[in-house]
């Protein structure tokens, strides 16, 4: 059944996260976990005997931020990044003891479940890498905001560790606005990979406007009573290049079409944002997307669809938990195309050993094509079809 996919082994490094922050802790690998992690190495054609040990996930966070015109911002990273090279990626980043508390223990379950933790380090990154503050007033409770010259100063500060995230935000008046954060996914990064993360994925919603124009380039400058949300900035190159709000079809097209890099988890939500924002006359035609202005009442209608599609499954989007693996064929033979399917149904094998019931998603399956520069030719396709058939996207 693994006939054909060894040689593709080594393509699925392209699926690591973020980059690291966090020593490794030393633990002792109990016979399940080890077990676990064997059979996973070898799913995705490694050698399960191998005697380095797969590395031990390190926690992270990202965040999946839409604009007031239901759009989504994505960062490009720079080329030197030992993670994501070039691609374009949501805000996030690695869990910091300093800034966001301290996560739980590796060999604990719940390192791979939502918390207080990980909610702050996905807005104190969101915060770093894009100077979108997703925090609260204290004494209204609508979105905090500070000058543009705070803004920078708080960046570099926080960046640099030189004052915690939650005390820089006391002295502006704030706090972080965990609760404003929807879980939805959490992935954990295939064993045969060098360096692992366990992700914690979020949606957050900014304020939408009274009307604004669904295109590709939409304005920032719309005036709207209740706050001003700033336009993203890139870290100045330390770690990103570009940060753009597109709609979610816009940027699987651009991936599709070669002219961005995507990696298979962010197409992957992409996919199933635009499902619900962008009115698309089948589930891939992405570049079915009306460029029409779009309503205030609309844009609320279709974030309550997203929010209660998230809420739906079994388990739900919110608690799913994706490890990807690549997926034989029932045949055992390679598709004709040279593209990898990656199942998104198992959890990885920490949760695995723990028996604690979690699974990704049975239904779906995505197509990939690893080249040199990065994964090519994506598309989201049911697991049935992945199984036998071929795809013509």
């Amino acid at each position: 059944m693994l006939n054909g996919i060894t040689s593709r082994a080594n393509t699925l490094k392209s699926l690591s996260s973020l980059p690291i922050c966090l020593a490794i802790r030393s633990i002792t690998t109990s016979q399940p976990l080890l077990k676990a992690l064997r059979g996973q190495t070898e799913s995705n054609g490694g050698n399960p005997m191998a005697k380095k040990e797969p590395s031990i996930p390190r926690p992270s966070a990202s965040v999946l931020l839409v604009s007031p015109n239901n759009q989504v911002l994505l960062l490009q990273r720079v080329k030197q990044s030992s993670s994501f090279p070039s691609a374009h990626v949501f805000p996030g980043g690695n869990v910091s003891t300093f800034h966001d508390g301290e996560p739980a223990a590796p060999e604990s379950p719940e390192r791979h479940i939502d918390s207080e933790v990980y909610r702050m380090a996905a807005v104190r990154e969101t915060f770093e890498e894009s100077g979108i503050l997703l925090a609260r007033n204290n004494g209204f409770g609508r979105l905090l905001e500070v000058s543009d010259a705070e803004r920078d100063e708080g960046r570099r500060l926080v960046h640099g560790n030189k004052v915690p995230f939650t005390k820089w935000l006391s002295q502006k008046g704030g706090r972080a606005d965990l609760e404003g954060l929807v879980p939805f996914t959490r992935w954990v990064t295939p064993t045969n990979v060098p360096k692992r993360f366990t992700t914690q994925m979020y949606l957050y919603f900014l304020p939408t406007l009274n009307s604004t124009p669904l295109s590709e380039a939409a304005s920032q400058d719309d005036d709207e009573a209740e706050v001003r949300i700033p336009v993203p900035t890139t870290d100045g190159g330390l770690e990103h290049t570009n940060a753009r709000w597109l709609p979610a079809s816009a940027w699987l097209r651009l991936a599709q079409e070669g002219r961005i890099i995507l990696f298979p988890p962010q197409f992957f939500l992409l996919h199933q944002v635009a499902q619900h924002f962008d009115n698309l006359s089948s589930p891939t035609a992405y570049g079915s997307i009306s460029r029409e202005s779009i309503p205030r009442d609309e844009l609320e209608a279709r974030r309550k669809r997203l929010s209660d599609f998230v809420k739906t499954g079994d388990p739900p989007w919110t608690e799913k938990c994706i490890s990807p693996s690549v997926q034989p064929r029932r045949d055992g033979k390679r598709r004709e195309d040279g593209r990898v399917v990656l199942g998104l149904n198992r959890p990885g094998p920490e949760l695995e050993a723990s028996k604690t019931g979690r699974k990704g998603v049975v239904e779906q399956c995505v197509l990939v094509d690893f080249k040199k520069d990065g994964p090519r030719r994506l598309a989201v396709i049911s697991r049935e079809e992945a199984m036998g058939g071929e795809s013509k996207l």
